[in-house]
C-alpha cells in the first residue's frame, strides 16, 4: 500500500499537466497509465498547435484560450514544437465570405493575421494549389506530443511527483460514499493507492474510469485517422479556409507532411473499424490544398480517439464547426460524491490551462493555498535534444503522431 495527497489517473498532456501543476504547488501528486506515456488521443493527435484562427469566428472564447496558451507553449517549450505558422487558404469554389470572416474575427480577437495573395504565399509553399486565391497567414505551430508529455513529466518528477507508467487502474476505493484511492496494477500484482483526491485524466475513457465511482461521465468519443505522406521542406501548417471538415489541415515534419482528419463517432475508444475510405478522403482532401501529396508515398497512417463530452456534443447541432471547451467535473458538487474530479473535451493546445483549472478546483478542495506557476518556468532539456529523447524512451511516451521527427 502506498498513499498519496493526490493521485491522477491517465497519462496525456493533461494528466501530465495537473502533476506537474500540483507538485509545483506544493502537492504530493502521483500519476498512473495504464500503458506508456502519451498512449492515447494526445500522442495519436495530428500536434496542430492552434492559433485560434480555426475556431474564430465561431467561438471567440474558445480562439481566446487558442492563442492565449499558444503564446505560453511558444516561451516554456519551444524545444517541443516545429513548423513556422500557417495559412487558411481559400480556394475557387471556398466561399469569399467565410474568409472574410475569419479575417474580421481574428482581428477582433488580438490573434495575428495577414492576408496574402496566393502568388505571395507560394514564395513559402511553391506547390499550393492552383486555385488558391487568397491565404490568410497566422501563427499555427506543430505540438511534437511525445516531447511534451515527457519533458512535463519529467518536470514535474523533478518538483516531487511520481510519474508511473504501465500502472493500469482496476478499481477505485470507495468509502463512505467518498473516493479514497484506486487499486492498481503493478509488475508484482496489485497495489492499494490511498489518496485524498483523485483526479480522472483519461479523456475518451472518462465513463468507463467514473463508472468505478459510482458516477456517470457520458462521453462520445469520435475517432479520426492521420495519414502521413513522403513530402519534405512544408514550412507552414495548411488549413482549408472553410467550415471544418474531412481533409482540411496539413500539418509539417521535417521530412513528411501529416494529413487529416476524419471524424465518425465510435462506441468504444479501445475497439473500433479503421475504414479506408477515411485514408482515401484525406489524402483526396488534402491534395486541393497541396497537389503533390496526392501521389507521396504513405509513409504510415494512425487512427485517435477526440475525448469529446456527452452533453455538450448535445448541445452542438452539426458541432464539428464549432470550438470544443473543456469541463471540469467535481463530483462532490455534481453526484454527491467526494474526493473525486473529472476533466473532459478540450484540446492539446489548451492542456496547461485545463491542468490548471484542476489543478485550482483540487487546491480548493484540498485547502491548498498556493497560485499556479506553470505558464513562467519552461520546461526541461531546451537545449538537451539527447536528454529529451532519452526521456521519451523512460517514460515509454513514443507515438505515431510524432514517430518521424522525436527519438530518432
Amino acid at each position: 500500500m502506498s498513499s498519496t495527497d493526490v493521485l491522477v489517473v491517465g497519462g496525456g498532456a493533461t494528466g501530465v499537466g495537473i502533476a506537474r501543476d500540483l507538485a509545483m504547488r506544493g502537492v504530493d501528486a502521483t500519476l498512473v497509465e495504464r500503458n506508456g506515456l502519451n498512449g492515447g488521443t494526445t500522442g495519436r493527435s495530428h500536434g496542430l498547435l492552434h492559433s485560434g484562427a480555426r475556431y474564430a469566428e465561431n467561438d471567440p472564447e474558445g480562439a481566446r484560450e487558442c492563442i492565449r496558451e499558444n503564446r505560453v507553449l511558444r516561451e516554456i517549450a519551444p524545444h517541443c514544437l516545429g513548423g513556422d505558422g500557417g495559412y487558411f487558404v481559400s480556394l475557387a469554389d471556398d466561399d469569399p465570405d467565410y474568409f472574410d470572416e475569419k479575417v474580421a474575427a481574428c482581428r477582433d480577437l488580438d490573434i495575428p493575421v495577414d492576408v496574402l495573395g496566393a502568388d505571395a504565399a507560394r514564395e513559402a509553399v511553391p506547390d499550393l494549389a492552383a486555385d488558391a486565391e487568397r491565404v490568410a497567414a497566422v501563427p499555427d505551430r506543430v505540438i511534437h506530443p511525445s516531447a511534451l508529455v515527457a519533458a512535463t513529466a519529467a518536470d514535474a518528477r523533478e518538483h516531487g511527483a511520481t510519474i508511473r507508467p504501465h500502472a493500469p487502474v482496476t478499481d477505485l476505493l470507495v468509502e463512505g460514499g467518498a473516493v479514497a484511492g484506486a487499486t492498481v496494477e503493478t509488475g508484482a500484482g496489485t497495489e492499494t493507492v490511498r489518496a485524498d483526491h483523485v483526479v480522472n485524466a483519461t479523456g475518451a475513457w472518462a465513463g468507463e474510469l467514473a463508472a468505478m465511482a459510482g458516477v456517470e461521465v457520458a462521453m462520445r468519443p469520435a475517432r479520426g485517422v492521420m495519414v502521413a505522406v513522403d513530402y519534405p521542406g512544408l514550412p507552414v501548417v495548411l488549413n482549408r479556409c472553410r467550415p471544418p471538415a474531412d481533409g482540411d489541415i496539413v500539418v509539417p515534419h521535417d521530412g513528411q507532411a501529416v494529413l487529416g482528419t476524419t471524424s465518425v463517432d465510435v462506441a468504444d475508444p479501445d475497439d473500433y473499424p479503421r475504414e479506408d475510405w477515411e485514408v482515401e478522403r484525406c489524402v483526396e482532401e488534402c491534395a486541393r490544398l497541396l497537389p503533390p501529396v496526392a501521389d507521396a508515398a504513405v509513409e504510415r497512417t494512425w487512427w485517435g480517439v477526440r475525448p469529446l463530452y456527452g452533453p455538450d456534443e448535445d448541445e452542438r447541432p452539426g458541432g464539428r464547426g464549432i470550438s470544443r471547451g473543456f469541463f471540469v467535473l467535481d463530483h462532490a458538487d455534481r453526484d454527491g460524491v467526494p474526493g473525486f474530479t473529472t476533466v473532459v473535451g478540450g484540446k492539446l493546445t489548451t492542456h496547461r490551462e485545463m491542468a490548471e483549472a484542476v489543478a485550482d478546483r483540487v487546491c480548493g478542495r484540498l485547502g491548498v493555498d498556493a497560485a499556479c506557476r506553470t505558464a513562467d518556468e519552461p520546461l526541461p532539456f531546451r537545449d538537451d535534444p539527447a536528454e529529451l529523447a532519452a526521456a521519451v524512451d523512460e517514460f515509454d511516451a513514443a507515438a505515431p503522431s510524432d514517430a518521424d521527427v522525436v527519438g530518432r
